[in-house]
């Protein structure tokens, strides 16, 4: 899709070819491609009650698959996004959805939500190490708060000078996310957000989990066949890439009514 700033961050994409992490087929990532369903409808799910004093939506862990959930880990209806924090369809159903999803799905305690990272492009890594850099609990709020600023990112970028874009290809590979993390503007929005400069740029310098990431991405795009963003599994099945209107359809239709 075309959106502000697509040129330059198509130059971001060869820089993170030159990051000392795993290759990733980038070609084949897109943000917003289809997929495929069966339409299939299950018979409807009660309610789980959330233990004493407490909602589905303040249960936050960190999954084995890398992933950030929230809400009943024995939900019946289990929800994955593959997200990237670059894409522009993820912030639209961040800012459409996710409040109806958390308030009436997840804290129903049918249905749990979990967002796994997945990485477009150059950008994407710095984002998402700086989201991850505060604690498990901050994390999908940081997230959330980045979609809704995210143009101001492509605005950054679009207004950035190409040669010091240019000259970001040429640093030292440890070097090349906090460039691209200051010149974005992420280090701000961080820095406003309780993460601070020194602590950003330990997180920016994280090559383990920059890796991780990389790793991450392939492996969604191997077991899933993710190739693009916002792409959603519900109970391990891939429904593909829809606005909330449409998720909430199969989410009904999985049980969730």
């Amino acid at each position: 899709m075309t959106r502000p700033g697509f040129q330059k961050i198509a130059l971001g994409r060869k820089i993170v070819l030159g990051l000392a992490i795993a290759p990733l087929a980038l070609g084949l990532a897109a943000c917003g491609k289809k997929a495929a369903t069966d339409g299939s409808t299950s018979a409807p799910v009660s309610n789980v009650a959330p233990p004493a004093g407490k909602t589905w939506s303040d249960m936050v862990e960190k999954t084995p698959e890398g992933g950030f959930r929230i809400g009943n880990p024995e939900a019946p209806i289990k929800l994955v996004e593959y997200g990237a924090l670059s894409c522009s369809h993820c912030a639209k159903f961040a800012t459409d959805g996710f409040g109806k999803l958390r308030d009436t799905y997840v804290n129903s305690g049918r249905v749990s939500y979990e967002v796994r990272f997945f990485m477009l492009n150059a950008y994407d890594f710095p984002a998402t190490l700086l989201a991850m850099c505060s604690s498990t609990e901050a994390t999908l709020p940081l997230a959330e708060q980045f979609w809704a600023w995210q143009p101001n990112m492509f605005a950054k970028l679009q207004a950035a000078d190409k040669a010091r874009l240019e000259a970001i290809q040429n640093m030292p590979k440890e070097q090349q996310l906090p460039a691209i993390a200051e010149v974005s503007g992420m280090t701000e929005f961080f820095a406003s957000r309780g993460i601070s400069h020194d602590q950003a740029n330990a997180c920016l310098h994280d090559t383990a989990k920059a890796k991780a990431l990389a790793d991450q991405t392939e492996a969604a795009t191997k077991d899933f066949n993710i190739t693009g963003t916002p792409t959603f599994l519900i109970n391990g099945n891939n429904v593909g890439s829809m606005e909330f209107a449409e998720l909430e359809a199969k989410l009904q239709e999985a049980g969730a009514r």
